[in-house]
């Protein structure tokens, strides 16, 4: 049986952590940024959380885990 392979795209946007939930980089950061506040830069430098409804999609892209 051959082996499955991984979505390039996916495995470089999503890292999955010790328990297993996959982290991704916050969108609207990269460019544009004078208009928005100090504030919201800030929090967007945060990892977002994959929610877990989409959790099954991106793990069916990465048969074998995220790196890390």
């Amino acid at each position: 049986m051959p082996k499955m392979k991984t979505n390039r795209g996916v495995a470089k946007r999503f890292l999955s952590n010790g328990s297993g939930a996959l982290r991704h980089r916050r969108t609207n950061r990269s460019h544009i940024l004078t208009k928005k506040s100090p504030g919201r830069k800030r929090r967007l430098r945060a990892a977002g959380a994959l929610h877990k409804a989409d959790r099954h999609v991106v793990a069916r892209m990465m048969p074998y885990g995220g790196r890390g």
